[in-house]
């Protein structure tokens, strides 16, 4: 029982406690003063042969060396000049709220095992529905990820429009869903998995902004009643992963309800502008949709993976999984909001809402609403210096807080822009000073950024561009 005992001692607990919530206070005091670089670059390599090492030591007393070498070694979202992929930094009481629900590990399957986390969901969820113009009927659930959550609703989607009943009896239609050609990936994945296979993915070209051209949806979905598929969802980006553009919501609602398809919008990234006053219009639309995900963790601040999949019609989301748990659940029919294994993928399901109530309860709505604002507003400045620069090209007008762009000196010919443009990112990134990343639209290679940080001023935007122009030997 020694190492039983040791495992659990409260007050080795409550002094390892205190040493790491110190640590990580001065490691935000470093990044706000910019003390470090963003990211201390290893070869993938070189960071698995370092923890090898420190695994086959053994047995180690200083768990907090552990803690400090892990912050130390992984890029730093608090840093200004973070400037990478779609996740935001931590409120603090977000942290913390994450260490509670660790601590009392109460999963979600059943009302019994978590009965905080599935009060506390029923409140975020039904407030985020409200966000979005959903009426009382509306309902959904926390899960972990954009990729489930979408996943979830198209299996809703194919429950509720199917010709047959999919579940009992399995899959003998050929189905297919419509989607922007610009959309994340994991939408095609979660057809694949359906067994749609390749042509149960029926992609719609974007226009030179890079959003779907809606009034290619008619062609496209007659072609494919002429095979015999049958269309039950259309799929809206807001925004799109690659240039942070969005579809045009009312249009494909329109389309949707002519033909009585779902109609699911992806907001895992985009969703979140519906706290924001200044840009809420640009998901015009959104209240139309059956189904919505929305990330936590891309733009609101929470720790990741915090997604809602909001359902117009509450009661769609309990078609998603019928099957029958006599040994879980008193109530085998009804609505019954509080068990959530009868609605989502997980049957031990986190406790995800403690980590979004507690912002909300602690700094209210007007937070989500002063961020989003503050790291879009950031975006367009960006923009601007790109547009006076002639070094520097946009692929796109920016709409939310990613931008996509590429360093095009004037003497330098087409097909060399690629290899140029990416040399330039991995040398960025090997250096560390700065972080961004690179995306690739329609074969051409471009510099993205996607900026969460809310103390990225316009000091680091001028820097990014001069290291750029250093990198390029400009």
């Amino acid at each position: 029982m020694n190492l039983i005992n040791e495992a659990f001692d409260a007050e080795n607990f409550r002094q390892l406690g205190h040493q790491l919530i110190d640590f990580l206070a001065d490691e935000m005091l470093a990044d706000d003063n910019e003390t470090d670089g963003v990211l201390a670059w290893q070869e993938p390599a070189a960071a698995l042969e370092h923890w090898k090492n420190d695994f086959n030591r053994g047995k180690q007393p200083s768990t907090f060396d552990f803690y400090k070498k892990a912050v130390q070694q992984s890029i730093r979202l608090r840093h200004p000049k973070y400037m990478g992929h779609q996740i935001s930094p931590t409120a603090s009481v977000a942290v913390l709220a994450g260490l509670v629900g660790e601590y009392i590990n109460n999963g979600m399957g059943v009302y019994e095992m978590g009965i905080v986390g599935s009060t506390l969901d029923r409140v975020v969820v039904r407030q985020a529905a409200e966000q979005l113009g959903f009426s009382e009927q509306a309902d959904g659930i926390l899960t972990s990820g954009g990729t489930l959550a979408n996943l979830t609703a198209l299996l809703t989607a194919r429950a509720t429009k199917a010709r047959e009943q999919v579940w009992k009896e399995g899959t003998r239609q050929r189905y297919a869903l419509m989607v922007s050609a610009q959309a994340h990936y994991c939408v095609d994945r979660a057809a694949r998995i359906m067994g749609w296979g390749e042509e149960g993915i029926i992609k719609i070209p974007v226009n030179e902004q890079y959003a779907m051209q809606t009034e290619l949806l008619e062609e496209y979905y007659q072609a494919a009643q002429n095979k015999g598929i049958q269309i039950l969802a259309v799929v809206g980006s807001a925004c799109s992963t690659s240039t942070g553009t969005f579809d045009d919501l009312e249009a494909i609602a329109a389309f949707s309800q002519k033909y009585n398809l779902w109609f699911h919008v992806d907001g895992a990234h985009g969703a979140a502008l519906a706290y924001a006053n200044k840009y809420k219009h640009l998901v015009k639309g959104i209240h139309l949709a059956d189904s919505v995900t929305m990330d936590f963790h891309k733009m609101l601040l929470t720790p990741s993976v915090t997604t809602a999949l909001l359902f117009k019609q509450g009661t769609e989301n309990f078609k998603t999984f019928a099957q029958e748990a006599q040994y879980l659940f008193e109530e085998q029919e009804g609505y019954d909001w509080n068990n959530m294994a009868k609605r989502t993928f997980e049957c031990t399901k986190l406790s995800l809402s403690l980590r979004i109530y507690s912002i909300l309860r602690t700094h209210g709505l007007e937070l989500f609403d002063e961020y989003v604002t503050k790291v879009i507003d950031t975006t367009h400045l960006m923009a601007e210096l790109i547009k006076v620069d002639p070094d520097f090209e946009l692929a796109a007008q920016p709409e939310s807080n990613i931008i996509c762009f590429r360093h095009r000196p004037a003497d330098l010919a087409l097909d060399q822009l690629n290899t140029h443009n990416e040399q330039i990112r991995s040398s960025i990134r090997d250096k560390g000073e700065y972080y961004i990343v690179k995306t690739s639209l329609q074969g051409q290679t471009f510099l993205r950024c996607t900026f969460t940080n809310p103390f990225t001023e316009k000091e680091h935007l001028k820097g990014l561009l001069e290291v750029i122009k250093q990198e390029a030997g400009r």
